[in-house]
């Protein structure tokens, strides 16, 4: 009978694939590919170094799958995904996408491809492998009192009583990372916090780091893509942010006295002066600043009180209105920022808040309501509040006290401004005497002399002469003031000698005359 040579029948397993090893048909090797070991069958009887299988595609030329394996985790990273590192089919890290910390496996080789985005998954690269189901934890750290760097996932309460603080937020921060920061001592109004950005934005700007400066704040922020950078997501109270933005104080110049039982003078108005009043400076320009003289000029012939006010381009002008004169009995008291207190006689006071601003910028002058020709003077209205009536002809209620102005913070400590002047006294004896009202308001004159002048840079009025008093001078009014307050890196220069001062990181310009200052390029 013949012989059939039916050759190789069955398959041999081979081992582990080798690129120096020469195969025959239906050899059976294993080779690991992309993080897949497989088993391979060989097709051909060709050279050696026919490499099975690359970066997924068999090479079906020489070799067929025999039988395909399941992935394997041999690439496991410990730390969060890093966009710099190249990851290999089956690695898994762990990543934190909108405040969600989640676990991710590779299915595909990459650098640089993030494993998720504002919740939707890179499909093309990750698959999860766990998912997050709650924020991440945020750590609460010790308090801080001076320049620190910032992390992902951690609180701090920032002590600024002793100066400004500067936080350094990371540098290659990664989508859902958050950060909190809480005025610790209430003294961000006095000392601001800064947070230092880098090369990276915050709301879309990398030109200006961002400044808080309002007392209690607290401050969230997330970091959501290279776009937009840093993003505030939960902020108690005002907030500056990266806006280039300055606070002020306007102040305009105050009242003159009212003689012969003389009204007191009104408050230069008042704008401004709280943590809240801010405007927004432009790169490279340059502000004018006018600061309004005190009233004066003689009984028959008033000085009216000069305006306040900052001016520049793409600036809605600021402007604080002089304050209005004290009557006398041939006149009335004038209107302004503060009206002027009303004479003897039942001579009418002036109105305050001329300017029609809101909030008001001044108060009503004090009326004289007894009528009689010798009663005192009425006080003059400060910024806080009214001046006082006058509702007899003698003893204390013949003479009316100027109204107290308002406090600002601005230059780092509590101050008054903008007071009304005390009204002027029918008696020789002080007891009667009207007093000014606290911001530089001056106090009335006794009979026969004249009134006390405003404090000069307050806005305070001055104080009504008293009876028979035998000048025809006016009691000046104190002249105004402009305060300006911004971070230290937008002030470039100014003229008109302000008096400048560093506060919490900011400069602090006070202006006790005209002239300007100018921002720098950013």
């Amino acid at each position: 009978m013949a012989t059939i040579d039916l050759g190789k029948i069955s398959f041999t397993q081979k081992g582990t694939y080798d690129a120096t090893v020469s195969y025959a048909p239906r050899d059976v090797v294993q080779f690991t590919d992309d993080s897949e070991t497989s088993s391979y069958v060989k097709i051909t009887s060709t050279a050696t170094g026919q490499t099975p299988s690359t970066n997924g595609t068999i090479n079906s030329t020489h070799w067929a799958m025999f039988a395909k394996g399941a992935s394997i985790a041999s690439n496991y990273q410990s730390s969060a995904w890093s966009s710099g590192t190249a990851y290999q089919k089956g690695a898994v890290v762990q990543f934190t996408d909108s405040g969600t910390l989640s676990t991710y496996l590779a299915v595909a080789d990459s650098t640089g491809q993030q494993p998720s985005t504002a919740g939707t998954i890179n499909s093309s690269f990750w698959a999860f492998l766990a998912k997050g189901t709650a924020s991440i934890a945020i750590s609460w750290q010790s308090v801080k009192t001076a320049n620190f760097t910032a992390s992902a996932s951690e609180a701090y309460p920032v002590n600024t009583s002793g100066g400004a603080i500067t936080a350094t937020l990371p540098t290659s921060p990664s989508v859902g990372d958050r950060i909190i920061f809480r005025d610790y001592a209430r003294t961000f109004n006095t000392n601001s916090l800064t947070l230092a950005i880098g090369s990276n934005n915050f709301q879309g700007d990398s030109a200006l780091d961002p400044v808080f400066s309002t007392q209690g704040q607290t401050v969230e922020i997330v970091y959501i893509d290279a776009t937009k950078g840093w993003l505030p997501t939960n902020v108690q109270g005002s907030d500056v942010f990266n806006e280039a933005k300055a606070r002020y104080l306007v102040v305009a110049g105050g009242g003159s006295s009212g003689n012969d039982n003389g009204g007191g003078g009104g408050a230069g108005g008042f704008r401004g002066g709280t943590s809240d009043d801010k405007f927004t400076l432009a790169s490279a320009t340059t502000y004018t600043v006018t600061v309004g003289g005190g009233g004066g000029g003689t009984n028959n012939s008033y000085t009216t009180a000069g305006n306040s006010s900052i001016s520049g381009s793409g600036l809605t002008t600021i402007t604080g209105t002089g304050g209005g004169y004290g009557s006398h009995p041939q006149t009335s008291g004038q209107s302004g920022g503060s009206g002027g207190g009303a004479g003897q006689g039942g001579a009418s006071a002036g109105s305050g808040n001329q300017g029609g601003f809101s909030p008001a910028e001044g108060n009503d002058g004090g009326t004289n309501q007894n009528g009689s020709t010798t009663s005192g003077g009425a006080g003059g209205g400060g910024a806080g509040q009214s001046g006082q009536n006058v509702t007899a002809s003698t003893g204390t209620s013949s003479v009316g006290n100027g109204g107290d102005g308002k406090q600002s913070n601005i230059t780092g400590a509590d101050n008054y401004y903008a007071g009304g002047g005390g009204g002027g006294c029918n008696q020789s004896g002080e007891s009667h005497v009207g007093s000014g009202g606290q911001g530089g308001g001056g106090t009335g004159g006794t009979q026969p002399n004249q009134g006390q002048a405003g404090t000069a840079n307050t806005g305070g009025g001055a104080g009504g002469s008293g009876q028979n008093y035998a000048g025809s001078q006016n009691a000046n009014g104190g002249s105004g003031v402009v305060i300006v307050r911004m971070a230290s890196s937008l002030y470039s220069s100014s003229t008109g000698s302000p008096t400048i001062t560093d506060v919490g990181g900011d400069k602090v310009l006070k202006f006790t005359g005209s002239g300007s200052f100018t921002t720098t390029s950013f």
